[in-house]
């Protein structure tokens, strides 16, 4: 019979029946390997650990090596052995790295614990079940071989969002999920808790570590090399096996605050909702779609002014971590205003000279703005430090009420003009040489995407013909209508695979569509968790990735979720065709651990004095996965139809699934 185990202590007892002649073998090789370092070295101090900050224990004998991680196999950059403390010192000639540090402690017996250190080696670190949790989940897309590597700016990325989830220095969970916006708020503070326990569990029990590594293992793969790789594999596949993981969890408690009930798929989230200002004119209020620029900072498009159905006449500007961008090195400094922004909806691009494209769909009222006939909006632009460069209207004339935006490689902008039914492209990013194409009155384009070829899609779906897809490429400085392809209900976002594919969100039908590049429909498809999706995304397998906005109809309050299908690239699971759900029936959803949603400046998610609301996921339109394969979804609107249709629209951040896709193959 299985006994769960109550303190530490027996978790300490089961590492000292570790094989001493291993860890000697172990601690032997690597000093081997490592460079010789000067008796005039810095040294990195730090202690092995099992258990939370109020009930740890020290791990003895344990070799712990630090890595500097690459494209290849990491550099070892040295090796010590913890004492009866747990406490361990590394000497080091290079403190500092383009790419990332990581400590490694090997338990023995498949357990290893790992804390990543980012580009610069602080003087402590402590190694534990929350830190190895962090670090298998922030660089699961690095981590498939027993060892971290990869390109060193998206291993920065992924240690960004490491420090996100766990506190290096402490091993504590890190202040980022102990806070507002995520804490109770969301479940994903408990999860990392119970992972945690699973591995204490591990410690303790070499038949737990036995079970993980077998539940773990891919199907058709080779099984996990540690605990660690292990969960690295659940957090790129967290659908599988959910209960018997749930279990094995169960079997300590080593970290409070966890999971009393087993979760729908073993993701790890955060959230993000911080704008950069409280005031109430610039907080985060209805986002609706995120571009990323080469440092990876995300530019968010921000739709209402937070509580009110106003345009808001700013946007917001994230570091690669979710945090406001602050002006350091040249940043700009979050929130953004001026340059004729008013009521930014789903189109943002940033083009190859690093300046930055917001369409305004624009309405209502504005102050200092001089907006077109009716409060129609206009096309504004940035430089990469946040000055506007478009004239305080914005660029007025052609585009009418923009949605969807997309640079293509030549720096041509390409505009679905929601308002007058046409498509534009301004020649080399100038606004001046514009070009247009004429749709039917009455489509609505939505959304447009570039294909490899560089031919653009554009989704049509909002206006009285039958909703389409159209495809226009750009010769001799004007536009050619390829085709048009009438599909779906309602069209929204579309995406194109590495193929030339596109797959396009069909919101009226709660279907996603796909078509070959010459337009003939490959087919359509729901499941996982589909229901009344806004926009796809396409990951470095070529797996397609949706969010869902829920269905458009009164009395209905929307739990919001993640999908993900089969895509053509043949990257999908044994036994699954394009098309089919890979996400639970449930999509990836973001549950409520009980505390009320709460808006940054700590007013309730609908207001004060206002019905509490305990959705953290809620409405997403845009989808955007980045350079480290966290997935970026967009709350747009509040839970609630009856009452945000009208009143009080705007959702209020971002939710990062951490290291849950493959990274996209474009890259700065």
């Amino acid at each position: 019979m299985r006994t769960r185990m109550r303190s530490s202590r027996l978790l300490l007892s089961g590492v000292r029946m570790l094989s001493t002649t291993r860890l000697l073998m172990f601690g032997v090789a690597l000093l081997l390997a490592a460079p010789a370092i000067p008796a005039s070295a810095k040294s990195l101090s730090g202690v092995v650990q099992t258990g939370d900050s109020s009930s740890h224990a020290p791990l003895a004998d344990v070799g712990v090596t630090l890595f500097e991680a690459t494209s290849a196999q990491p550099t070892a950059i040295g090796q010590a052995t913890s004492d009866a403390s747990g406490r361990f010192t590394i000497p080091y000639r290079k403190g500092s790295s383009s790419s990332i540090f990581y400590l490694s402690a090997n338990l023995g017996g498949g357990v290893e614990f790992v804390a990543v250190l980012g580009p610069n080696l602080p003087a402590f670190a402590t190694i534990d079940e929350l830190t190895t949790v962090a670090a298998s989940y922030s660089m699961a897309q690095f981590y498939r071989t027993g060892a971290i590597s990869g390109n060193a700016f998206a291993l920065q990325l992924a240690a960004g969002m490491n420090d996100n989830l766990a506190a290096s220095a402490t091993g504590d969970s890190s202040p980022v999920l102990l806070a507002s916006p995520n804490a109770d708020q969301t479940n994903s503070l408990q999860s990392t808790r119970s992972l945690a326990n699973l591995l204490a569990a591990c410690v303790g029990d070499p038949a737990v570590t036995s079970s993980l590594l077998a539940l773990t293992t891919p199907p058709g793969g080779a099984p996990p090399s540690s605990t660690a790789e292990a969960l690295a594999n659940l957090a790129r596949d967290p659908g599988s096996n959910v209960a018997a993981i749930y279990a094995l969890a169960s079997l300590s408690d080593v970290y409070d605050h966890h999971l009393s009930t087993m979760p729908d798929a073993w993701t790890v989230t955060v959230k993000v909702n911080d704008s950069g200002s409280d005031e109430p004119d610039l907080l985060i209020g209805g986002p609706g779609n995120l571009a990323f620029d080469q440092r990876g900072y995300a530019w968010v498009t921000n739709n209402v002014i937070q509580g009110t159905p106003n345009s808001s006449q700013a946007v917001v500007v994230l570091k690669s971590n979710g945090q406001p961008a602050d002006g350091a090195r040249g940043t700009p400094v979050s929130p953004l205003v001026g340059g004729g922004l008013l009521g930014t909806g789903f189109g943002v691009a940033v083009d190859p000279k690093g300046f930055v494209w917001f369409g305004n769909f624009g309405w209502g009222p504005c102050t200092g703005c001089d907006p077109a006939p009716d409060g129609n909006g206009s096309i504004a632009r940035f430089n990469s430090s946040g000055g506007s460069t478009s004239k305080p209207d914005g660029y007025q004339g052609g585009p009418v009420r923009a949605q969807g935006l997309e640079s293509d490689a030549d720096g041509n902008i390409w505009i679905p003009s929601f308002g007058n039914d046409s498509v534009y492209v301004f020649i080399n990013g100038n606004p001046q040489k514009s070009v247009g194409f004429q749709q039917d009155v009455g489509s609505g384009p939505f959304d447009v995407a570039i294909a490899p070829d560089g031919t653009a899609w554009v989704s049509n779906g909002l206006g009285k013909p039958p909703s389409s897809v159209a495809k226009y490429a750009l010769v001799n400085g004007s536009l050619l209508q390829q085709f048009r392809y009438p599909v779906g209900q309602g069209l929204r976002g579309l995406s194109v695979d590495s193929e030339g594919d596109a797959w396009v969100a069909s919101q009226g039908d709660s279907m996603v569509y796909a078509l070959r590049p010459d337009g003939t429909e490959i087919g359509h498809y729901d499941g996982g968790g589909i229901d009344g999706p806004w926009d796809t995304a396409i990951d470095g397998d070529d797996n397609v990735w949706v969010a869902n906005f829920g269905p458009l109809e009164t009395g209905n309050t929307f739990v919001g979720r993640l999908s993900k299908l089969c895509g053509v690239g043949g990257h999908c699971p044994p036994g699954k065709n394009p098309g089919d759900p890979i996400s639970p029936a449930t999509g990836y959803t973001v549950p409520s651990a009980g505390s009320e949603v709460l808006l940054h400046n700590g007013d309730p998610l609908y207001g004060p004095g206002k019905p509490p609301s305990f959705i953290p996921m809620m409405r997403q339109t845009g989808v955007v996965i980045d350079q480290a394969g966290n997935i970026w979804s967009i709350n747009n609107w509040k839970p609630n139809f009856d009452n945000d249709a009208i009143l009080n629209p705007g959702g209020d951040g971002i939710i990062i699934f951490v290291g849950l896709a493959p990274p996209p193959r474009r890259a700065w």
